[in-house]
């Protein structure tokens, strides 16, 4: 009887766990819908707007820098903040930005909106994460952020390729409006389904900047950078690399991005249990050198529609299956302090974003739209020497325990 009682509690707990764990998924999953939508509008926001479509672009880079700014500020200034309550406000800034971006009538205005939208990405994302990784077993935090991982798959697979096709059709702030009023709906799970306490520890700078003390996470972080500046090279400027092929139909983009993302579901899904598996090192490296190939390939199959679906479907399986192994690695090296690590992966990711615009046009003004994967290629080739390069620096300095078998 006893062993019943034991066993019913154990199932409670863990469809629990599962329910609130959907609940970071789906924030999370509007979180980056919201950004990955711009890029398939990206026209006709433009041409909306009087602008560039560099011009539009940079409001990316305006996006990331903010939720890379904030994130860490928001972790030193807000420590005993209870994290639904930072969850919460977070989605209620995401829908307050995403209706100004709606209602925007010129570039200034836009760039307002983002940058709104980003505060509450900032005070959503890195704690939705660091949430994750606590409320299942250790044994499972590679499917546990897995789960809430599979938001930004989600958006990519479907939320995107789907805000492309509406846009198309009903103009470009439909999806927009639907996404602020679906943030501001979503703040009340978020506060309504976690109990946890405050991320704890005093708040200071050093407390704060105390992961960096090991060379291991800086380096991992910057591989992160590279690895997400290696997607949005590529994705942001998705209309223009796939514009021989696509003939400028939004249709046809929003199918291959579809297709792309719904690679990515299945990459995502994997990439947990093979992380638990076999190690984050040897799951991160696998999928970067796919990525590697994938976006190399991209740039001779520019006007063959079909060899870019085949392209852009493996790709996507790669590069979702990334991020899970890089958090894992950072988790594993500092668990004691995951919230301040997973502030400062988000910042990395955010950089990443920052800079892909940049690069993506400075390849772009050099060689055309061919030469923006083989840019991203470039960069993916970074992220992998870092990441080693990381493992390499453990070898020499063992400091902290790594959960992850291929760290041994």
């Amino acid at each position: 009887m006893l062993y019943g009682d034991r066993m019913t509690t154990i199932e409670q707990s863990y469809r629990g766990t599962l329910g609130r764990l959907i609940v970071l998924a789906v924030a999370t999953f509007l979180v980056g819908t919201n950004a990955f939508v711009i890029a398939g509008l990206l026209p006709r926001i433009a041409g909306s707007l009087h602008a560039t479509e560099a011009a539009v672009s940079y409001t990316v880079t305006a996006y990331a820098l903010v939720v890379a700014l904030a994130a860490p500020v928001i972790a030193v200034l807000l420590p005993r903040v209870p994290q639904r309550v930072l969850m919460a406000c977070g989605a209620l800034l995401f829908g307050a930005g995403a209706a100004i971006t709606a209602v925007a009538t010129g570039v200034e205005w836009f760039t307002v909106g983002r940058i709104v939208a980003a505060l509450g990405g900032a005070a959503l994302v890195p704690t939705a994460t660091a949430v994750a990784a606590q409320v299942g077993p250790a044994e499972r935090r590679g499917r546990s952020l897995a789960i809430v991982g599979a938001g930004f798959t989600l958006a990519t697979a479907l939320g995107a390729p789907l805000g492309t096709a509406l846009g198309s059709s009903a103009g470009w702030r439909a999806p927009l409006w639907i996404l602020a009023v679906a943030g501001l709906v979503w703040a009340v799970p978020l506060f309504t389904a976690f109990r946890l306490p405050s991320r704890g520890g005093t708040g200071s700078l050093r407390a704060r900047f105390a992961p960096l003390a090991d060379t291991r996470v800086v380096l991992t972080l910057g591989a992160v950078v590279l690895t997400v500046a290696a997607f949005n090279i590529v994705y942001i400027f998705s209309a223009a690399v796939s514009a021989p092929a696509t003939g400028g139909s939004g249709v046809q983009l929003a199918t291959l991005l579809l297709v792309y993302g719904a690679a990515g579901v299945v990459g995502n899904a994997l990439a947990g249990s093979i992380t638990d598996r076999l190690g984050s090192r040897t799951a991160a490296v696998v999928a970067l050198a796919v990525q590697l190939v994938c976006l190399i390939a991209i740039a001779p199959l520019e006007g063959s529609y079909a060899g870019l679906i085949v392209a852009f479907a493996v790709w996507g399986a790669a590069a979702f299956a990334i991020t899970i192994p890089i958090q894992h690695r950072l988790v594993s090296l500092a668990p004691e302090s995951a919230g301040f690590t997973m502030s400062w992966f988000s910042t990395a990711m955010y950089l990443g974003i920052a800079i892909a615009p940049p690069l993506g046009n400075a390849a772009d003004a050099v060689g055309g739209a061919v030469l923006i994967p083989i840019a991203g290629a470039i960069a993916t080739a970074g992220a992998i020497t870092l990441f080693l390069w990381a493992y390499r620096r453990g070898a020499a300095r063992p400091a902290l325990p790594d959960v992850s078998r291929s760290a041994a």
